[in-house]
Order: C-alpha cells, then sequence, then structure tokens
C-alpha cells in the first residue's frame, strides 16, 4: 500500500554524509542576495546541482550504488530502468548498467522531428518501470515523465532520486499520483551538514528557512 508520503529511506547519517561530498564539490550554492530563479518562477537562495557528481568518479560511483541499492531494496519487481532528461540521462544509465537491466529516458515533451518519441529506448507495455531522477523539487516535471510512461503502458512501480526539496506541493503531487519516491539526500540534511562544517552561517539559517516554508510566495518583488 502507497504510505501517502514522500519519504527518505536513507538513514539520517548516510543522507548527511551525501550532502556533506555535495558541499565539498560546490554543487550546493547560496546566493540570499541574488536568488536563482527556477523553471517554475520560483525565486530562491539556494540551488543544489547533483549533476556535478558526475565529474567526480568516486562520489559518482557512491551515488550510482546508492540509487541502485535503494531500488533493489525498495522496487526489487522493476525490470526497467527510465531515467528523467535531462539530469537523470546519466545517472539513470549508470544505474541500469550496474542493474544489468534495459534502460530508457523520457524527454519532457514529444520530439517535433524524427520519430517524434517522447520516451527514447526500448521499452515495452506491461513493464514494470522505476523512473531514476536527480533532484525533486515540485515534482511537475517527475511526474510528466511518470505520465508518459503510463501512457505508454508501462507500469511505474516507482522512484528514487538524489535529492529531494521536501516541499509540500510535491509531496501532495506525488501522493495524488501514487507514486512513492525515495531520495539519498534531501535539503534538510544539506542544511545541518553545511552548517556543521561552517559552510553556512546561523545569520543565514531563517532567510532558508523562510523560504523552504513558502518557496512560491518568497521574494514576490523580485518578479
Amino acid at each position: 500500500m502507497f504510505n501517502n508520503q514522500i519519504f527518505t529511506i536513507m538513514t539520517n547519517k548516510s543522507a548527511l554524509k551525501l550532502a556533506a561530498e555535495l558541499l565539498k564539490i560546490k554543487a550546493v550554492k547560496l546566493q540570499p542576495e541574488q536568488p536563482f530563479t527556477w523553471a517554475s518562477g520560483w525565486k530562491s537562495p539556494f540551488y543544489c546541482d547533483n549533476r556535478k557528481t558526475l565529474s567526480f568518479p568516486e562520489l559518482r560511483t557512491r551515488v550510482k550504488l546508492g540509487l541502485a541499492n535503494l531500488i533493489l531494496e525498495e522496487f526489487p519487481e522493476a525490470d526497467t530502468v527510465a531515467g528523467v532528461a535531462t539530469g537523470a540521462i546519466a545517472q539513470g544509465a549508470l544505474v541500469a548498467e550496474e542493474l544489468a537491466k534495459p534502460f530508457v529516458y523520457v524527454r519532457p515533451k514529444a520530439k517535433d522531428h524524427g520519430m517524434g518519441n517522447q520516451i527514447e529506448g526500448d521499452v515495452q507495455p506491461g513493464a514494470k518501470v522505476v523512473v531514476v531522477e536527480d533532484l525533486v523539487s515540485t515534482g511537475m516535471s517527475s511526474l510528466k515523465a511518470v505520465d508518459a510512461l503510463r501512457a505508454a503502458g508501462v507500469e511505474v512501480v516507482g522512484m528514487v532520486a538524489s535529492f529531494t526539496y521536501g516541499f509540500s506541493v510535491a509531496e501532495e503531487a506525488f501522493a495524488k499520483a501514487g507514486v512513492k519516491l525515495i531520495t539519498l539526500t534531501n535539503y534538510e540534511a544539506v542544511l545541518e551538514a553545511a552548517k556543521e562544517t561552517g559552510y553556512i552561517t546561523e545569520e543565514v539559517m531563517p532567510t532558508l528557512r523562510e523560504w523552504r516554508a513558502n518557496p512560491s510566495e518568497w521574494r514576490n518583488d523580485l518578479k
């Protein structure tokens, strides 16, 4: 039975360890005074680019094995791995290779030329697919991939990702879609690790928690 919530299955120690590694490679950026603008239009003082892990072989392997182990533990019935384009294509392919399973990736929309595919690769109706994401924010792009896979007649058994912000809007969307999401680390773990290492100061914490509590409304004056 689906548990109706997003949750992180990794232990707190493991989540903190990966968070510390993300900070070490400078995958996390803080710009409270010059916020980032996301595709959704939201303003953010915080940006996590965990695709940078692909450039660091040891950490890349750790993420690959972490995601593969999550799939073996939580979605053992999966017979195909699907990556969400473009951020999770490489991670998804690495995981599929580790598990010796077929791999496909899902575009945001169907191509307007060539074969007109949205799903690239070979997946048959009835396949049991686990989706790999690099990062989950609002969850909209991740769940669009799920919709495309379901429209192709496959069963999405769940999703794994490296990182989630844990927004309530995403939690509600995944619950409504009936998709179980498990991640290696999350926003709170990154903040805790950042404080422990001195990557961020205590003075910045109220801003980060204020944004996290209501991200869609934060700094709307900048629009």
